[in-house]
C-alpha cells in the first residue's frame, strides 16, 4: 500500500477570516514569508508525495499562478544578481506535480474530495485539509505518521488529537479502541456532535489517508450537518466495510482558517525563522516591559 498521490481541499469562501479573504484566497495568506498552503505542500512532499491535486474555485486562480514559473520575475531578479531569490520563486514550481480542479458549488468536504476521483483513479491516498499546517520540531511529518500506520495496517488511516467539550462538537469524534501507542482502531464516528451524542473527545484532525473505495461511499452519501456532503459520513459508511484506524499524531497544530489560529502560527513561525526569531523575540520582551 504505498501512498503518493495527495488531494488539498481549498476551495472554502474563508468567511472566518473576512474581509481579507474576500479577494484573497485564505490559503494564500502569507504566514511570516511564505503563503499557507506552501508549508502544506511541503509535508505532502516530505512525506513521498508526488503528485498533489488542489480543488479550488473560481475565485482562487491565484494558487494556480504561484506554483507555476514566473519567467518575467525569475529573469529581472538574475540580472539584478539576485540568484538566491530567482532560485526560490523557481523551487516553489518544482516542489511536486500540482493539478486542480474546481469544486463548481459548495456542496461541503465530501464533495470536494469526490471530486478528485479521476485523479486519484484506484489508488490510496492522503487528504491534508487546507487551513491546518502541522508543525514537528522533531521525528516524522504528521502525513509520514498517517502513511506509516496505512501501510502498516494495510487500511485508511485519520488523523486524530484529543480536544476538550468547547471544541469537539466543531469537530468529528471517534469511539476508538486502543491498537499500540497512538494507534487506535476505529469502531465509530460522527459529525459536529452535541455533548450528549459525542463518542468521544477524540477529534478527527485535518489529515487523512483513506483508499478509493471512498468514493463509492460518498456518492450515496447524503447531505449532512449544514446540508453539505459531509467527508465524515462518507467515512462511516465506508467504515462498514473496511477497517479504518486513527493516528494521534506527533505534530503541533495550527487551525488558520480563524484569525486567533492564524496569528499564533504566524508568531510561533516567526520565532523559529532564523532572520526575524531574534527580533521578534526581542521586540515581544519589549511590549511585555511597556504593557506591565
Amino acid at each position: 500500500m504505498k501512498v503518493t498521490k495527495a488531494v488539498i481541499p481549498a476551495a472554502g469562501l474563508g468567511t472566518r477570516m473576512l474581509p481579507a479573504t474576500k479577494t484573497v484566497p485564505k490559503e494564500m495568506l502569507p504566514l511570516v514569508d511564505k503563503p499557507v498552503i506552501q508549508y502544506i505542500v511541503e509535508e505532502a512532499v516530505a512525506s513521498g508525495i508526488e503528485d498533489i491535486l488542489i480543488v479550488t474555485n473560481r475565485a482562487k486562480s491565484a494558487m494556480d499562478d504561484y506554483f507555476d514559473y514566473h519567467p518575467e520575475l525569475e529573469h529581472r531578479l538574475e540580472r539584478s544578481g539576485k540568484l538566491h531569490e530567482a532560485e526560490t520563486s523557481r523551487a516553489v514550481a518544482d516542489m511536486a506535480n500540482i493539478f486542480y480542479v474546481r469544486q463548481k458549488e459548495t456542496k461541503g468536504l465530501g464533495h470536494a474530495i469526490w471530486r478528485a476521483k479521476r485523479f486519484v483513479g484506484d489508488e490510496p491516498f492522503a487528504i491534508l485539509l487546507g487551513d491546518d499546517i502541522m508543525y514537528t520540531e522533531q521525528g516524522a511529518p504528521a502525513l509520514t505518521q498517517l502513511i506509516a500506520a496505512a501501510e502498516k495496517y494495510e487500511c485508511s488511516a485519520i488523523g486524530t488529537r484529543e480536544v476538550d467539550d468547547e471544541h469537539i462538537v466543531k469537530y468529528s469524534s471517534l469511539k476508538i479502541k486502543p491498537l499500540e501507542e497512538r494507534i487506535y482502531d476505529i469502531l465509530d464516528m460522527n459529525e459536529k456532535p452535541t455533548l450528549e451524542t459525542k463518542l468521544s473527545n477524540h477529534a478527527i484532525m485535518g489529515r487523512y489517508v483513506l483508499t478509493p473505495a471512498i468514493f463509492d461511499a460518498l456518492e450515496n452519501t447524503a447531505p449532512g450537518a449544514g446540508g453539505e456532503i459531509q467527508l465524515t459520513d462518507g467515512m462511516r459508511a465506508l467504515l462498514g466495510r473496511e477497517r479504518m484506524v486513527a493516528v494521534d499524531f506527533n505534530a503541533k497544530r495550527y487551525d488558520t482558517g480563524n484569525l486567533c489560529g492564524f496569528l499564533e502560527a504566524t508568531i510561533d513561525y516567526a520565532l523559529r525563522h532564523p532572520e526575524a526569531g531574534d527580533w521578534l523575540r526581542d521586540f515581544i520582551l519589549r511590549k511585555a516591559e511597556m504593557l506591565k
